[in-house]
Order: structure tokens, then C-alpha cells, then sequence
């Protein structure tokens, strides 16, 4: 009698346990259950619930044919049950048109992805947390402990200068050596933007400290530098490369490398330590598609969707998929210069500050 009670004791557990897991995948979940799903058959579970939502909306800021495009193309190919459909917008525009549709109550985006977005809606409150296993795949200090956003590319700024007019020994290898005299006029910086004049002030109080940092920019002041206000970042290094301007500071690095390679008389230097942001993805609250939203995470986080980055002349947040060699010079690790990664949260929080710094030395 005992073992007939035993065994019908198993029969049971294991009965439970199946139902349990049937339960998991025919139960519906609510959203934040979905995007923070982290049992053995979420692959599983996503995919069933994905192939009932159809579809995915992704606004993005990188570049279409070389990145976002392809990206989609493969995830679709994937998962050919769930149609992708992106919206590109640089960062700013990104993050209007998700606090305007969110004010009117018509969310159509169901996952973001850009520059000094991820953070900018965190403090908004537009967005909520969310779970990928990918996470741990990545460094830690590109994580967020909140898990309310994922980095999916990242930017190391350093300055350009051309070739023609700096040779390659004279151009500035230090902080310091941006206040030699022969420099004074000569130097140029992108205005107008958080990833501009008030990163390259926040990347040098973080890593020095307030007493130190302000002290050097009343120095660099005295350079009088030349402010950049039109245009893209890529802008302002076409302009160094005209000859316009010598040297231009805080641009991303590996743009004159990419036009090095094509013959252009523009180079890149690093410059210790080397500002670094991260450009992040981050879950609309009131999505409406989260089964679909989380695997389009995973796959961009995936060996794969960063190999795609890659090949568009991005840098991937995962260590193990290596950018292209045509820009891989000015990553701070090959070159053996300090990185001082610059948060979302960071850059959120000092941008106000060392935009004030600015106006009040270097206007």
C-alpha cells in the first residue's frame, strides 16, 4: 500500500509539473510577466506568443541599407511569422515621436533603440524594465542594474586633424597637449548636442574630478575655440577634412578613419581617457507587441544582429564580435588607452551642468 501511495505521489508531481509548464505557454501573461520571463521555455513561450501578435514596430537610429535594414531582413527570415516594420530617425527625433504618442495615448512603437534615448525616457517615465538572458553576455559595466535598458552599439570620441595641415607627430596625444599656443584658434567642436561640447566637459570631470577638470577648462578656454553649430557630427569632421579647420575635438573617433581608408586626408587620435557611450534599447510602457519585442532584443543582442552592427561600421556592446579593421584602431582597449564608459545615466544627469560650464567659459 505504501508504494501504490508512492507512486501515485510521483504520478501526481509529475502531472503538475507538465501541467505547470503547459500552463505557462496557454495561460496569457501579463506584459511585464512576458518581458521579464525567465523560465527554461521562454524561447518557447515568446515564439508561441510572437506568432500570434504578427508583428514588431522598431524606431531606430542607425543607418538603414547598412544596418537596420539587414537586421530586420534576418529576424524575419528567423521568425517569418512576425513582420517587422522600423522608423528612422536620428535621437532627438526618436524620442519626441515616442513622447508624443505616448501623451495621446496611441503607442505605436514597440521597441526603441538610439543615443541618449534610453535614459531621457527612463527619467520620463515612458518606458519599462525588461529581461534578456543576452544581458549577461555583455560586460558588466554596459549593463543597467534595472534592467530598464540593453546597450546595443558603442562610441568612443577622440579628435580629427588634418593630415596636411598637423602632422602626425604634432597632433595632440594628451589633454594637456591641447593648450600648447600653437593651437590657439585652431581647434574646433561640435555645439548643440548632449554628445557634443557637454560630453567631452562630463567625460573629463567624471574621470578627473570637479577641482582638476574646471581648473583645465579655465586653460582651454584661452584656446579660444572655434564652435561648430551646423550640421551632423560627420559634419564636422567633412569640414577638418577640407582643411576648414585643423583639428576638430570630441568627434567620433572612428569616422576619419572610415574616410582615411578611402583616401582622405583625415586621421583619428585618442585621447586618455577616451569618452565612451552607448547607444541602448529601451521597451515602451503600453507596448503592444512584448512576445515579438523580446526576441527582436535577443536577436540584436545575439551573436548575429551584432555581426550585422558590425559590418554597417558599428561598434558592438559584445566583446566577442570584432569590428571591422578599418575602424578597430580606435577601440581604447587595442590602443591601450583608458575607457571611461560615460552612462546613460551620466550623461542624463551632467549634461545640464557642463552644458552651464560651457556657456559660461567657452562662449
Amino acid at each position: 500500500m505504501k508504494n501504490f501511495l508512492l507512486k501515485t505521489a510521483a504520478r501526481i508531481s509529475l502531472f503538475g509539473a507538465l501541467t505547470a509548464t503547459a500552463t505557462t505557454s496557454a495561460n496569457a501573461l501579463t506584459t511585464e510577466e512576458i518581458l521579464n520571463y525567465r523560465g527554461a521555455d521562454r524561447e518557447k513561450v515568446l515564439t508561441e506568443g510572437a506568432r500570434k501578435e504578427g508583428q514588431v514596430v522598431f524606431y531606430c537610429a542607425i543607418i538603414v541599407n547598412q544596418a537596420l535594414r539587414p537586421i530586420a531582413e534576418n529576424f524575419m527570415k528567423k521568425y517569418p511569422f512576425i513582420k517587422v516594420t522600423y522608423w528612422r530617425g536620428d535621437s532627438e527625433d526618436i524620442a519626441a515621436k515616442l513622447t508624443a504618442e505616448v501623451r495621446a495615448n496611441n503607442l505605436v512603437a514597440d521597441l526603441v533603440e538610439g543615443t541618449g534615448v534610453g535614459e531621457a525616457v527612463v527619467q520620463a517615465g515612458l518606458v519599462q524594465p525588461y529581461y534578456t538572458p543576452l544581458i549577461n553576455e555583455l560586460p558588466e559595466k554596459y549593463r543597467d542594474p534595472r534592467g530598464m535598458w540593453t546597450p546595443t552599439r558603442l562610441s568612443y570620441f577622440g579628435i580629427a586633424y588634418n593630415t596636411k595641415m598637423v602632422k602626425a607627430e604634432e597632433a595632440p596625444k594628451t589633454y594637456e597637449d591641447l593648450l600648447d599656443p600653437k593651437w590657439q584658434g585652431k581647434l574646433s567642436w561640435r555645439i548643440g548636442s548632449a554628445s557634443g561640447t557637454p560630453l567631452f566637459i562630463t567625460n573629463l570631470r567624471l574621470a578627473w574630478g570637479e577641482e582638476k577638470a574646471r581648473a583645465y577648462f579655465d586653460k582651454l578656454a584661452a584656446q579660444k575655440i572655434v564652435n561648430f553649430g551646423s550640421g551632423s557630427a560627420r559634419t564636422l569632421v567633412d569640414r577638418v577634412m577640407a582643411g576648414e579647420y585643423p583639428i576638430a575635438l570630441n568627434i567620433f573617433a572612428h569616422h576619419p578613419l572610415i574616410s582615411k581608408a578611402k583616401g582622405a586626408p583625415v586621421n583619428s587620435q585618442l585621447l586618455d581617457p577616451v569618452a565612451t557611450t552607448a547607444a541602448t534599447m529601451v521597451v515602451p510602457k503600453g507596448v503592444r507587441h512584448p512576445h515579438a519585442t523580446m526576441l527582436l532584443v535577443d536577436y540584436i543582442l545575439s551573436p548575429d544582429g551584432q555581426k550585422v552592427l558590425a559590418q554597417a561600421e558599428y561598434f558592438p556592446s559584445r566583446l566577442d564580435v570584432a569590428p571591422l579593421d578599418t575602424i578597430a584602431p580606435v577601440v581604447p582597449g587595442k590602443a591601450g588607452v583608458t575607457e571611461n564608459f560615460v552612462s546613460p545615466e551620466n550623461l542624463n544627469k551632467y549634461t545640464d551642468s557642463s552644458e552651464a560650464i560651457y556657456q559660461e567659459k567657452f562662449r
